[in-house]
C-alpha cells in the first residue's frame, strides 16, 4: 500500500489493523471513482477562483484528472491494494504527475466531504436510472393495456377464483404502479440533489470556498448549507434512495409472483420469452422461470441494505468510521435492484398470453358478483341480492366480454381511464442519465 494520507512521523502502521480499517474500501470505491474525479475537478476550479491555485496549476490538474478518468475507464489504471481508498489514489496520481500542484488539491476539503459528494453524484445517477426504467415499464404496460383491454383474465382474491377480470386491468395496474414509482424516484432524486462539497470534515474551513460554483459545476440543484448537517445527512439520504428503489422492486416482486403462478402448468396463462427461462441440470423436460424468480428476490437485497444502513446510524453528530460500511450496502442494493429492473421492460413487451387457457379458467361462480349487483340495481337490497346470488343454482356460464363491458366504474374493465394514466406519464420529465 502507498503512503497513507494521514500517516504521521514516528507512528507505526500495523498491517493487520490497517487491513481491518481499509476493508473492501478500495474495491468498493471503484463504483465512485469517476464521480470522485468529477468532484475533484470542480474543487480545483473552486480553489483557483479563490487564489489557492494558479490558472496554470488548474489546467494541469484538469488535464491529469481527465487522463485519469480515461485510464480508469479503459482499465489502464486499477484501484487495488496499492491504495487505501479511491481518494488517496486520485491524490497520489496527481502528486506523481504534477508534484506540488497535486499536493494542493486537498486544500479546503476532507475525505468526509469527498465521499459525501461522490455518493450524492452516484445516487443521483442510480435514481435517474430507476426513474427511467419505471417510466419505460409503465409505457410498455400502458401500450399493452390498450391493445389487450378486452382480453378476459380470471381475477383472484386469496388465490381463489373471484370474478372475471381482463388483461387490460392487469396491465393498467402495473402501469399506474410504475408511474408512481417513477414519481417517487424523481422526488427522491430532487431531495438528494444537494451539494455537500466544501463542508470539509463537518465544520467548514478558514477559506472563502466558492461553494456556489461547485454546486453549479457539478449540476446540483442546491447547496447543502450547513457543514454539520452535511455529515448528519450521510446514511439518511442513502436510505431514502433505497426506499425509492424498493418502491419499484415491491411492484416488481408482486408482478413476478403473478408470472410465477401464471406460467405454471396448473395455470398455463402465460408463455415467457425463452431467454427468460433456464433448463434443469437433471430434468430434460424442464424450463424454469429463474429470471422472474430472481427478480422477485431482488427486493430482499435492497430491504436488507436499508436495514444495514439504519443500524449504522445509531450515532451522535459528526463523522464516525462506522459509516464506511454504508457503501457496500448501497452498491449491493442498487446492483441487484437495477439489474432486475433493467430486464423488466423487455419481459413485459414479449410475454405472451394463452387466451384459450384464460377462457377455460372462467367458471360460472365468477359471475355471481355480477348477478348480485344486477339484482341490487333492480331495487333489491344488496344483502338480499347477495344471498340470492350465492345460490349455485342461479349460476350459469356467463359471457366474459359482457361481464367486462358491464364493469363501468372508473378504473374497472369498461372504463380503464388509460388516457388519464397516459397524461400522467407524459407529464413526467424526460429521463436524463449522468455522463460521469
Amino acid at each position: 500500500m502507498s503512503d497513507l494520507l494521514w500517516q504521521k512521523p514516528g507512528v507505526k502502521v500495523d498491517a493487520r489493523i490497517q487491513a481491518f480499517l481499509a476493508g473492501e474500501d478500495v474495491i468498493l470505491d471503484r463504483e465512485f471513482f469517476l464521480f470522485d474525479i468529477q468532484a475533484s475537478r470542480a474543487h480545483a476550479q473552486g480553489l483557483q477562483r479563490i487564489g489557492i491555485l494558479s490558472a496554470e496549476e488548474l489546467d494541469g490538474l484538469s488535464r491529469e484528472l481527465e487522463l485519469l478518468a480515461q485510464d480508469f475507464s479503459a482499465g489502464h489504471f486499477v484501484l487495488d491494494e496499492r491504495f487505501e481508498d479511491g481518494h488517496s489514489a486520485i491524490e497520489g496520481r496527481l502528486i506523481e504527475r504534477l508534484g506540488d500542484a497535486g499536493r494542493k488539491i486537498h486544500t479546503g476539503r476532507s475525505r468526509n466531504d469527498q465521499i459525501l459528494v461522490a455518493t450524492r453524484l452516484w445516487l443521483k445517477d442510480r435514481l435517474a436510472r430507476v426513474y427511467a426504467l419505471c417510466r419505460e415499464s409503465a409505457d410498455v404496460a400502458l401500450a399493452r393495456a390498450q391493445a389487450e383491454s378486452a382480453l378476459p383474465l380470471p381475477g383472484y382474491t386469496h388465490l381463489q377464483r373471484a370474478v372475471v377480470s381482463s388483461a387490460g386491468m392487469w396491465w393498467a395496474a402495473w402501469a399506474e404502479g410504475f408511474i408512481d414509482d417513477a414519481v417517487r424516484a424523481q422526488q427522491t432524486l430532487d431531495w438528494v440533489d444537494a451539494n455537500p462539497l466544501g463542508s470539509a470534515a463537518g465544520y467548514g474551513v478558514n477559506l472563502p470556498l466558492d461553494r456556489d460554483h461547485t454546486t453549479q459545476a457539478l449540476g446540483f440543484g442546491r447547496l447543502q448549507v450547513s457543514a454539520a448537517y452535511a455529515q448528519l445527512s450521510r446514511g439518511k439520504f442513502e436510505m431514502a434512495a433505497i426506499e425509492a428503489l424498493t418502491s419499484a422492486l415491491l411492484d416488481l416482486r408482486r408482478l413476478a409472483w403473478d408470472l410465477s403462478l401464471f406460467t405454471s402448468a396448473e395455470y398455463g396463462f402465460v408463455a415467457l420469452p425463452a431467454e427468460y427461462t433456464t433448463g434443469s441440470s437433471i430434468m430434460p423436460n424442464k424450463r424454469n422461470p429463474d429470471v422472474i424468480e430472481l427478480m422477485r428476490a431482488s427486493y430482499s437485497a435492497a430491504a436488507a441494505a436499508r436495514t444495514e444502513i439504519e443500524q449504522l446510524l445509531s450515532l451522535p453528530s459528526g463523522y464516525h468510521r462506522d459509516l464506511q460500511f454504508s457503501k457496500g450496502a448501497i452498491f449491493h442494493a442498487f446492483g441487484r435492484g437495477l439489474g432486475a429492473l433493467e430486464l423488466l421492460p423487455d419481459l413485459l413487451r414479449n410475454l405472451e398470453w394463452r387466451p384459450e387457457r384464460l377462457r377455460a379458467a372462467l367458471e360460472p361462480s365468477m359471475y355471481a358478483t355480477d348477478l348480485a349487483v344486477d339484482l341490487a340495481r333492480e331495487g333489491l337490497p344488496f344483502r338480499e341480492a347477495y344471498r340470492q346470488a350465492a345460490d349455485p343454482a342461479r349460476w350459469a356460464q356467463g359471457d366474459p366480454e359482457a361481464s367486462l363491458a358491464a364493469r363501468v366504474s372508473p378504473g374497472a374493465a369498461a372504463d380503464l381511464r388509460l388516457h388519464t394514466l397516459r397524461e400522467r406519464l407524459d407529464a413526467l420529465p424526460a429521463a436524463t442519465l449522468s455522463q460521469a
